[in-house]
């Protein structure tokens, strides 16, 4: 069984560096130094990659629920995996993870064009072929997540935009599913905990 590997960094040296407020005092080169520590071989190896903010005093003791539940993620995993072990059902594999890069491309692409944006990101040096595959892979697990037959473009550009980075604060648009953070990543985040 594969395991993933996570990954937790604070954005600075003293960990209170925000785009929100000013509590951080470390000097920017300071600030460069730290996160360069990350270097891109480490960065090309994590699929999912999010910022996240502080939680405030208020969120922390607020009462009912944000966002989806536990059990209704977990449902959609559930199904998620269901899906990919079909698909995968005459192979030797029974997630996306650990589905070999040449037979993901040869065998399970995305709907055609679908990887456009991906492949001008690999032409420009933003994506490795590394990083093309596991956009791939994250892609489909996404489209596993939606009850899609295989990646589209949008399943694709939520996949590409977790792969590049998604900036704190900045809510993902999928098809007419709105997260923060919740929602699909949270199933992509437990679907790829032992990746479907």
């Amino acid at each position: 069984m594969k395991h993933p590997d996570k990954l937790a960094a604070n954005p600075c040296p003293c960990g209170r560096f925000s785009r929100t407020d000013d509590l951080c005092e470390c000097p920017p080169a300071a600030i460069r130094r730290y996160q360069a520590r990350l270097s891109g071989p480490l960065l090309d190896r994590v699929d999912l990659r999010v910022e996240v903010d502080r939680v405030t005093r208020a969120e922390l003791t607020e009462r009912g629920a944000r966002g989806e539940s536990t059990a209704t993620v977990a449902a959609r995993v559930l199904q998620a995996r269901e899906r990919a072990a079909a698909r995968l059902a005459d192979t030797p594999w029974r997630t996306n993870s650990e589905i070999p890069g040449r037979e993901l491309r040869s065998r399970w692409y995305a709907a055609p064009g679908a990887m456009d944006e991906a492949e001008r990101h690999l032409e420009r040096g933003v994506l490795t072929a590394r990083g093309l595959d596991r956009v791939l892979r994250v892609a489909w697990t996404v489209a596993d997540l939606l009850g899609h037959d295989r990646p589209d473009a949008t399943d694709v550009a939520l996949a590409l935009q977790l792969r590049t980075g998604v900036p704190r604060g900045v809510p993902m648009a999928i098809g007419a599913l709105t997260c923060r953070y919740s929602g699909v990543l949270r199933g992509a985040s437990t679907a790829m905990g032992a990746s479907t």
